[in-house]
């Protein structure tokens, strides 16, 4: 993949370094949405977003694991789960687990040495997840997704009713199957739809879009 421009704006990291996220944070205020897609069993970034600027929450993993996670902690009002995942369609889909069972992240994509038999999980587009929370606007979506974001990139782009004004995105190119041209790809999707580059994380898979 050939050097990428960064643009610059204002940046703040927020949540731990293994699930931190770099935002940037102006015109987050009590009145705006986050969707964060891939709970996993680190909610920090989601909570300290809630704790600095008062958003509204809405967080989203169809992993048993992760979602009996969430069930056996309490949280603030304003974070809110759905034990749904997000896909470029409305469908059930199996969800096979990481090949060391100590992890959390499965992915709809076959693993060769799976740890386990794949669960089934549901799966619905970002339009119809912010159909049934009524939602037409998305002030920042994250998604870290185990290999799905390619498809689902495509599809939320052809979605012109919602307005996301950020896109943090954990890109999973060395999976089976999936290559740094399909994430270079997906960056040039974006580009052409009016988001810019501000950051990419050290670990080289983490990248935050702003539109402008």
């Amino acid at each position: 993949m050939s050097r990428l421009s960064v643009f610059q704006v204002r940046t703040s990291f927020h949540g731990t370094e293994y699930g931190g996220w770099t935002i940037c944070p102006d015109g987050l205020t009590a009145s705006s949405l986050i969707y964060s897609f891939g709970v996993g069993e680190d909610t920090s970034f989601d909570l300290e977003l809630i704790a600095q600027y008062g958003v509204e929450v809405h967080a989203f993993d169809p992993t048993p694991k992760s979602i009996a996670w969430v069930q056996s902690n309490s949280w603030p009002d304003r974070f809110h789960f759905h034990p749904i995942g997000i896909g470029s369609s409305d469908r059930m889909a199996f969800f096979f687990p990481p090949d060391d069972p100590s992890h959390v992240s499965h992915s709809i994509l076959p693993r060769r040495n799976a740890a386990s038999a794949p669960t089934q999980v549901q799966l619905f587009r970002l339009k119809t997840i912010a159909d049934m929370l009524g939602h037409q606007q998305i002030d920042l979506l994250k998604m870290d997704i185990e290999g799905a974001e390619y498809e689902v990139i495509t599809d939320l782009l052809d979605t012109h009713n919602i307005i996301i004004r950020q896109i943090l995105i954990e890109f999973h190119p060395f999976f089976e199957g999936l290559t740094y041209n399909a994430t270079a790809n997906s960056i040039r999707q974006l580009e052409k739809r009016g988001y810019r580059l501000f950051n990419i994380s050290n670990r080289g898979t983490e990248f935050s879009f702003i539109y402008l």
